[in-house]
């Protein structure tokens, strides 16, 4: 079920308040939250740097395993400290942080007689895609393919690559790819507004 514009800005700033609470030295809680945040929903955090909006972090719970409410205070706290590719965020840093949430529906698995089926089923903007081959398991959120103007085929070998697979293993019919869909919702300034990001795949 897709969150209202209302239930987007209360993600955002519960992520927001979570992340501050937490580098602050003590854990929030929140009591008071839209029922809809009790249902389990994969979710995503990632942190921007701003004005120039370089990535700072990203971490989620791909499946529905926990309450988006739970999902979201552990993609938080874990896009903040967590995510390998950088140091941990500090306090000081969150004034010049914009905060984005995708609120994912769950994975469906791509069915395909040739893996250049892909191609045709994939659409940009709409899809996130996670691929798995082996031990090796790989995940790009919808946005990610329209922000780098990636096509089909180049967004495919980006996901082998953050999988830590060469780029063309998504040609093996042993891979295996899912698509979910996400509702993103973001901060236009630090604390700032929260818009909806839409991206049009038509």
């Amino acid at each position: 079920m897709k969150l209202t514009f209302e239930e987007g800005i209360f993600a955002v700033k519960f992520a927001r308040s979570i992340i501050e609470s937490h580098l602050s030295g003590y854990e929030l809680v929140v009591n008071d939250y839209p029922s809809k945040f009790n249902e389990k929903r994969g979710a995503f955090v990632t942190l921007h740097t701003y004005p120039d909006h370089d990535l700072r972090g990203c971490i989620g719970i791909p499946e529905p395993i926990m309450p988006l409410i739970e999902a979201l205070r552990e993609a938080a706290i874990s896009s903040a400290l967590s995510d390998p590719r950088f140091p941990p965020v500090t306090l000081e840093e969150m004034g010049n942080i914009v905060v984005e949430v995708s609120i994912l529906t769950p994975p469906q698995l791509i069915k395909v007689s040739h893996p250049r089926e892909y191609l045709e089923k994939i659409k940009i903007g709409r899809d996130g895609l996670i691929i798995e081959y082996g031990v090796y398991r790989g995940l790009l959120l919808p946005q990610v393919p329209v922000e780098w103007g990636w096509d089909v085929e180049e967004y495919l070998a980006n996901l082998c690559l953050k999988a830590g697979l060469p780029p063309d293993v998504w040609l093996d019919e042993r891979v295996k790819i899912y698509k979910f869909e996400a509702q993103i919702f973001e901060e236009v300034e630090p604390r700032g507004n929260v818009v909806e990001k839409t991206h049009a795949y038509e």
